[in-house]
């Protein structure tokens, strides 16, 4: 009977258990001798996938923007060629990996992180080497270098016989990472010794026991880095069990988590235990995924857990929330916000959000080619329209993005089929991570708090230094067609650290690095959160600031075209000034953007300072408006700022730039005892519109806002928004215990009430609403009764296991 399996089908799908039977003798030779070509050629199926993982496919190397990258390619292995020198303790001159004793971690970890700039320089060249129209395709010198390269740093300081110093990173995913790549690109001309000796050396460093239990620097994305090692080393080495173990190692990164580091319910993604890390580890774990599904599939390796659904979820619901027209939000990208022009880095290519956005655009991509057709339809649709709204940073111009995943975005451009998807209006509360997003027609934000599990800010291996108040509050937006690059253009290393949008922050100094590497400082507050209705919110913060005896309540009320910023019982007893600041918008290197208060337009290019006693609103041209309820007194300043990046990265350039800034902000004092303040952000508002909104008093009415609550009401827009830090009442509202408070009454006379516990501590909530309703039409389990009538009374059972998730309700209106 003729088998309708392809000769390449069997071998594939028997190699593993041919591999098994030939090492235990249990095959006649003849039998065995097939066993093994079906093992090799399995292995070669692998390595001829992964090349194309690596190298990119479905482009021409004449037509651009390929044409022009493959030589930029083939001039970079040029000169790294021209320069390498192999000597005792270096293969490049500049990248010496030599441990002579450092006198500091820091001097340590820079000798390890050279071993991975030996292999990744000789991953360029071997790219060089194998890729079309680089003029090195192929070229018999370069091979020779390659492979001199390889057994240098074999001999000298990536053996079986070396002890790691310095970061572990570098021993254990940086270097085997690219020195498995080199191997793959170029293993037809490795000798088996090569081999061999490169697999023990991998071995060494990467034992099985490095994915034996998720734990420390074994989870999360490091725990796909380390299986994305243990893969390739099993496919070099033609290794069928350690594929196997790579696959099953993957298992762990893929439920639900509580606490810790992975993905959480609510799409929160953690990584170092207490950092928000959706736009950096996070996108290292996506793209790890995708190239390890795309590898295995169709093997007898493949991944078939069935919760690897819950990573294709996570793609809507836990990265594209924060992916907006083709930059990633900073608030999840902890201290990668630091790294972004590198001292040593010869393109000198600046790191920012698009260009952290744009490599979790190509592997949403990759990682669509394993899932649903109407997942990868979707998805491929949210790319298009991402990349087609990318003015700022278009990603297929993008000088840092490999051509692989130039390639993948270019098909998804080009593929007439796909339609560009808009951005989405809503809003998104992450509770698990102190973090949500609100998007607007035309505009998006994010607020970046900090709690008992989620730390201030990360720094460590001396980046982000100075990232001390990120989490205290820091209000982000953008505009859709305006201040897309208000973060991306030398933001961090200029902006004044004390002043970040949003935050409340004393001005007390800290030492760089103050509080601890790797998120170790956490505020003792457990009032963080808030309730959303999904496209409006009330979030609140209980702030204890950084090293300062400063304590804050801060609300945010989240609506159609403003974001409401209370700020009430503001204390300090320290000595320090105490500011919130309004506003700090990158105004670049010029920084002529029109500014006016109250319609009186103020100076352009000139540095200024100024008290505004009893302003009404403020307007900064092309970026938005700012209104103050009543009139504040506020400051503004306009200013010119220099930095490096080596003053927030030691690994930073250390050439001086210089940002103009326009700054708003309300000085509390030295002691307050009370501090307060109150402020609309009305983003891409125009200076009329500004205007007319602060005129309008009526609009907008403060029910409370002091210590111990904060609310507001819109009565045109049906919502009623507060947060209750000791219970109490505060407009129509009243509560028996601390909890947030969101209501959106509709025209169809219907309302939706939601509740949460951002404390995670109520073990019974009593809401009453002064408002008349007849019925209450759904409600979750956590509400054990409803009385309904002139007014609305739900009483909740024990919330502290909900997670400070928001509970809803909805009624018909009396």
């Amino acid at each position: 009977m003729h088998s309708p399996w392809s000769r390449r089908s069997f071998l594939l799908t028997t190699s593993a258990s041919a591999l098994a039977l030939t090492s235990s003798g249990l095959l006649p030779s003849a039998e065995a001798a097939a066993a093994d070509e079906a093992a090799a050629d399995a292995y070669e199926a692998l390595r001829a996938k992964w090349r194309t993982l690596i190298l990119g496919e479905g482009f021409s190397p004449t037509a651009e923007p390929f044409k022009s990258r493959l030589a930029e390619l083939g001039a970079t292995a040029r000169q790294l060629r021209n320069t390498m020198a192999p000597a005792t303790g270096s293969l490049w001159p500049d990248a010496s990996y030599a441990d002579p004793e450092p006198d500091t971690d820091q001097e340590s970890y820079g000798y390890s992180a050279n071993v991975v700039t030996g292999y990744s320089r000789l991953n360029t060249m071997a790219q060089a080497y194998r890729q079309e129209g680089t003029g090195l395709t192929g070229d018999a010198g370069l091979k020779a270098d390659i492979l001199t390269g390889l057994d240098h740093l074999y001999t000298q300081v990536y053996n079986e016989n070396q002890a790691r110093f310095g970061n572990w990173y570098s021993w254990q995913i940086g270097a085997p990472q690219h020195l498995l790549d080199v191997c793959v690109l170029m293993y037809d001309h490795l000798s088996a010794t090569q081999v061999a000796n490169y697999c023990k050396a991998v071995d060494h460093f990467v034992p099985d026991s490095a994915v034996g239990s998720y734990t420390g620097t074994s989870t999360g994305a490091n725990r796909v880095d380390l299986c994305r090692v243990l893969a390739l080393r099993g496919v070099v080495g033609g290794s069928s069990a350690k594929i196997a173990l790579a696959r099953d190692a993957l298992s762990p990164v893929f439920p639900y988590v509580t606490t810790g580091d992975g993905l959480y319910t609510d799409g929160s993604f953690i990584q170092h235990t207490t950092v928000p890390y959706t736009g950096s580890y996070g996108s290292v774990m996506l793209g790890g995924l995708g190239m390890l599904f795309s590898l295995l599939r169709g093997s007898s390796w493949e991944v078939t857990d069935a919760k690897r659904q819950i990573v294709f979820d996570a793609v809507e619901k836990a990265w594209a929330p924060f992916l907006y027209n083709g930059l990633v939000m900073d608030g999840v990208a902890g201290r990668a916000i630091s790294r972004g022009l590198a001292a040593s880095d010869a393109k000198k290519i600046q790191a920012d959000d698009h260009l952290r956005g744009h490599p979790i655009m190509s592997a949403i991509v990759l990682l669509g080619q394993g899932a649903s057709a109407a997942e990868n339809a979707r998805w491929r649709g949210l790319v298009k329209g991402w990349m087609r709204r990318d003015y700022y940073s278009p990603p297929l111009s993008d000088p840092s993005l490999g051509l692989t995943s130039l390639a993948r975005l270019k098909g998804v451009d080009d593929d007439a089929s796909v339609t560009p998807a808009a951005e989405p209006t809503g809003h998104r509360l992450f509770t698990n991570m102190a973090r949500a997003t609100h998007r607007r027609p035309g505009w998006a934000a994010s607020i970046s708090m900090a709690d008992p599990r989620i730390t201030y800010y990360e720094t460590g291996n001396g980046e982000n230094l100075r990232g001390w108040h990120t989490g205290s509050g820091m209000l982000y937006w953008w505009g859709d067609t305006y201040a897309n690059g208000q973060y991306s253009d030398a933001f961090w290393p200029t902006v004044d650290p004390y002043r970040l949008p949003g935050i409340t922050a004393s001005r007390k100094p800290l030492a760089d690095a103050a509080g601890g590497d790797w998120g170790a400082s956490l505020p003792d507050v457990k009032w963080v959160g808030g309730a959303s209705d999904g496209q409006r919110a009330a979030i609140g913060q209980y702030l204890k600031g950084l090293q300062s005896t400063l304590r804050a309540k801060k609300s945010w009320f989240c609506l159609d075209d403003t974001i409401v910023c209370l700020g009430a019982g503001i204390v300090c007893t320290d000595g320090a000034a105490i500011e919130s600041t309004i506003e700090n918008r990158n105004l670049g290197p010029t920084g002529t953007t029109p500014f006016q208060v109250d319609g009186v337009t103020k100076p352009t290019s000139t540095p200024w300072s100024a008290t505004l006693p009893g302003a009404k609103w403020a307007h900064i041209g092309g970026h938005g408006g700012y209104v103050f309820p009543g009139g504040a007194t506020v400051k503004a300043l306009r200013e010119e700022r220099s930095g490096k990046w080596s003053d927030i990265n030691k690994g930073g350039a250390t050439t001086a730039i210089a940002r103009k800034y326009l700054t708003l902000y309300v000085d509390h004092g030295t002691a307050p005892t009370n501090g307060t303040y109150a402020y609309q952000l009305m983003p891409g508002a125009s200076a009329a519109q500004t205007a007319a909104r602060a005129a309008d008093t009526g609009w907008l009415r403060i029910l409370a806002n002091s210590d111990d609550r904060q609310g507001v009401s819109v009565p045109s827009q049906g919502f009623t928004g507060v947060n209750f830090w000791f219970g109490g009442t505060a407009g129509p509202l009243t509560a028996s215990a601390p909890c947030s408070v969101q209501i959106s009454e509709n025209t169809d006379g219907t309302a939706v009430v939601c509740v949460s516990d951002p404390m995670r501590a109520q073990t019974s909530l009593t809401l009453t609403w002064n408002r008349a309703v007849s019925a209450v039409t759904s409600k979750p389990a956590t509400v054990t009764s409803a009385t309904t009538g002139a007014s609305l009374k739900l009483t909740f059972g024990d919330l502290s296991d909900t997670l400070g998730a928001t509970q809803r309700v909805t009624v018909t209106l009396g």
